[in-house]
């Protein structure tokens, strides 16, 4: 999410038109080095308090598919680690992936280029059932594995959270810290008072798994698309601030339903520092094709996400 920065001279167009023909927007030069980057402790890790986000890359826009192919279109392996590389420049520390080839191609290569982000890994897949594989992801050493929201709350509604508690023990014996993501608040409550081995969460700021006859009982008819609605974040919060274990917080954009404009963004960014614990954490997915998100987030990260000493 972001905007573009206020200067519009002749040079600053310039320059903006010549990195869009590169294939990636960049804005302001990364922050100076007295503007440190908030962080918070996940593990035994310093990371950033804003993280980037995995969907833009994988090409899931969460709109249809014709925004979703022309994502996939542009996030090659190439822009991928140049927009890693940018993170790194403007103090972004750490990116949250989800489980698939290019991803783990993409981080062997940023490695072997001398990178130094932190990884969380969101499962799904495969990866959810086959153990081996999942060994092999922790041995590329993420910070954590995190079960996916999705499936969470499919199993919650469904009576199966015994799967899911059977697969974060899988994360625990692979040596890396366990994670467990969701879109309903009430997953938590259920996993917290059964005081479940978990490291941190990763909470969705709008529940957008509600079935058909959950929406219909709200709305009284269903909607075309996914369904945002603007009440979510402040529930989630609430619940976020009732556990003592780190949270991620994800879509505090709904997933770029609000950044038609500036004031919109940095609302966005505003309530997301102002409602979680100051060791939490947001991530925030990133699509730096016509502007330099990357530091317009870190920016946000500086102004919001500031930690009182």
């Amino acid at each position: 999410g972001g905007f573009l920065p206020s200067r519009t001279s002749r040079r600053y167009l310039l320059q903006s038109a010549a990195s869009l023909a590169g294939g990636l927007a960049l804005g302001r030069p990364a922050a100076r080095a007295e503007e440190p980057m908030p962080k918070i402790r996940l593990g035994d890790v310093d990371v950033s308090r804003v993280i980037c986000g995995n969907n833009p890359m994988g090409g899931n826009s969460h709109f249809n598919n014709l925004y979703n192919a022309h994502m996939k279109e542009w996030y090659t392996e190439e822009r991928m680690l140049e927009v890693l590389s940018r993170l790194e420049l403007n103090g972004i520390n750490t990116w949250q992936w989800s489980y698939d080839n290019k991803s783990v191609s993409v981080v062997q290569r940023h490695r072997r280029a001398g990178g130094k982000l932190n990884f969380v890994v969101l499962s799904h897949g495969e990866l959810t059932t086959n153990r081996a594989l999942l060994q092999e992801v922790a041995n590329l050493k993420p910070i954590g594995i995190v079960h996916h929201g999705g499936s969470t709350d499919t199993r919650f509604r469904n009576g199966e959270m015994d799967k899911v508690h059977d697969f974060l023990k899988q994360v625990r014996d692979s040596g890396v810290k366990v994670g467990l993501s969701m879109h309903n608040p009430l997953v938590m409550e259920y996993v917290e008072e059964r005081g479940w081995d978990i490291d941190f969460y990763m909470t969705c700021m709008y529940q957008v798994t509600r079935t058909r006859e959950e929406i219909v009982k709200l709305l009284g008819q269903f909607p075309l698309g996914e369904l945002f609605l603007e009440d979510d974040p402040t529930r989630m919060c609430e619940r976020v601030r009732k556990t003592s274990k780190p949270c991620l917080a994800f879509k505090i954009l709904a997933a770029g339903r609000v950044t038609d404009s500036p004031k919109r963004v940095e609302a966005a960014f505003r309530f997301a520092f102002e409602n979680i614990k100051p060791k939490d954490a947001v991530i925030v997915g990133m699509y730096p094709r016509y502007k330099d998100e990357v530091a317009e987030n870190a920016g946000y990260a500086r102004r919001f996400g500031a930690v009182p000493a």
